[in-house]
C-alpha cells in the first residue's frame, strides 16, 4: 500500500504554451521535489542501468546527438546533457518520437530543501486541437505522474511497486484511485490556465477512463 494522496499533493502540475519557430506550441509541466541529492537523481534519469528500475528499459547512446529507444514507448534525440556541476543547470533536452508525433521533453534538477532535488520535466509540442480537446493535458500528464511515482520508489520511497509490479498495480483498485486523483489534478491545472471548466472536466473524465479501461479478453479459439 502507498499513500496515494501524499504522492498526489506531492507534484505541481502547470499547463501552458511557448512560441516555437513552427507556431505555438502546448507546454505540460510536472515539477517533483525528491529526497534525494542532485547527483542521485541525475544518476538515476541518465544511467541505462538505473533507468529500467524504474521507468522502462532502454537502449541508445544517451549522449547528445545520440538516439535513444525506451521498450515499447517513444524513443528520440538527446538534444542538451549538463550534469552536475557543470556552467548550466543540471538537465537534459531530447526530442520524445512516438508513432508520427514528434515532441519533445526539458528536464531540469534544481537542489531542493533539507538536501532534497526539484525535477521539472516540461513536455512541449504541438497538439492536434481535436485530441487536446478529447483528453486535454491529462493525457501526458499521469503518464509522467506515474513515471515520476516510480522514480520516488526507486529513490526509496516506502510501498511503490517496481516496473515489473506497475501494470497488474495501476489495474488495481488503488492505481485506479491514483489515476482519478491525478486526472482530477490535471483537471484543475487545464483550468488554471484558462480552459473552460466543465470542458476540462469532461477531458479530464474521459483520460481517467482511457488510463483505466480494462482491455478486452480475446475469444477463445474455435474448437
Amino acid at each position: 500500500m502507498i499513500d496515494v494522496d501524499q504522492h498526489i499533493s506531492a507534484v505541481q502540475r502547470r499547463v501552458g504554451t511557448r512560441t516555437l519557430p513552427a507556431g505555438q506550441a502546448r507546454v505540460v509541466t510536472v515539477t517533483r521535489t525528491f529526497d534525494a541529492p542532485v547527483d542521485d537523481v541525475w544518476d538515476a534519469c541518465t544511467n541505462p542501468d538505473r533507468i529500467p528500475r524504474w521507468f522502462l528499459p532502454i537502449t541508445g547512446d544517451l549522449r547528445v546527438g545520440g538516439r535513444y529507444q525506451l521498450e515499447g514507448n517513444a524513443g528520440g534525440v538527446v538534444e542538451r546533457c549538463e550534469p552536475p556541476g557543470g556552467a548550466g543547470v543540471p538537465g537534459f533536452d531530447a526530442t520524445w518520437e512516438f508513432g508520427d508525433q514528434v515532441t519533445a521533453i526539458e528536464v531540469r534538477l534544481t537542489p531542493g530543501l533539507d538536501g532534497g532535488t526539484v525535477l521539472t520535466l516540461d513536455h512541449v509540442g504541438h497538439v492536434d486541437d481535436a485530441f487536446w480537446t478529447e483528453f486535454g493535458p491529462g493525457a501526458v500528464g499521469i503518464g509522467w505522474e506515474s513515471g515520476l511515482l516510480g522514480l520516488a520508489g526507486h529513490l526509496g520511497a516506502p510501498g511503490v511497486p517496481t516496473p515489473d509490479q506497475g501494470a497488474a498495480w495501476m489495474a488495481s483498485p488503488e492505481g485506479h484511485r491514483f489515476v482519478a486523483a491525478a486526472g482530477a489534478a490535471w483537471g484543475a491545472a487545464h483550468v488554471a490556465s484558462g480552459a473552460d471548466p466543465e470542458a476540462a472536466r469532461a477531458a479530464a473524465d474521459r483520460t481517467v477512463a482511457a488510463y483505466t479501461a480494462v482491455p478486452e479478453e480475446a475469444p477463445d479459439p474455435a474448437p
